[in-house]
């Protein structure tokens, strides 16, 4: 796996093959950032990683200067990797971990974030509450992008916050924001 883009632009890790992990192909998180950069200011953003996996997604947002990174993760293999990976790209103190069920944090959580995504196991089951949470929370600051990586069975285009949707072949992503 490699970093696409920013700093650490071309910078690979390894993740460790015992993290029950489906990381986001290269092709699909290179075409998800650069719709990102076409929507959102990422320099010093505060972003959630929902469902953190190998990190993946937060290496690509602090390579391209987000301040303040919150994964939610709760395989201790995936966090020791992801705290590893972190120290050697020299950002460790940007990334705060959370060692918990993404459902119970979300419905825990009082904090607003400028970017949120989620990269759940495609075969989750309640995939659906993820954007109900993260609206019925007030978990996006105004302005704020919460993106839902998921399959094409999947389809929240009637989402009262929908925004966009990108297909890759079999993964798609969702963007939604809060409508005024």
């Amino acid at each position: 796996m490699r970093i696409v883009g920013g700093t650490f632009s071309g910078r690979r890790f390894s993740p460790p093959a015992k993290i029950p992990a489906r990381p986001t192909t290269e092709l699909a998180k290179e075409g998800l950032f650069n719709t990102l950069e076409n929507l959102l200011d990422i320099d010093g953003i505060r972003t959630l990683d929902l469902f953190g996996g190998t990190g993946s997604i937060s290496y690509e947002l602090a390579s391209r200067g987000a301040g303040d990174l919150t994964i939610v993760e709760k395989d201790l293999t995936s966090i020791d990797f992801i705290k590893k990976t972190a120290i050697a790209l020299g950002v460790s103190e940007q990334f705060h971990i959370v060692r918990n069920d993404v459902f119970k944090f979300m419905k825990q959580n009082k904090e607003a974030f400028d970017f949120i995504f989620a990269g759940p196991p495609y075969a989750l089951q309640n995939i659906d509450e993820l954007p109900l949470l993260v609206f019925e929370k007030n978990m996006l600051t105004p302005n704020g992008i919460f993106v839902l990586e998921h399959t094409p069975r999947n389809d929240y285009q009637l989402h009262p916050c929908f925004m966009k949707m990108k297909n890759y072949g079999t993964t798609v992503f969702t963007f939604f924001t809060l409508q005024d």
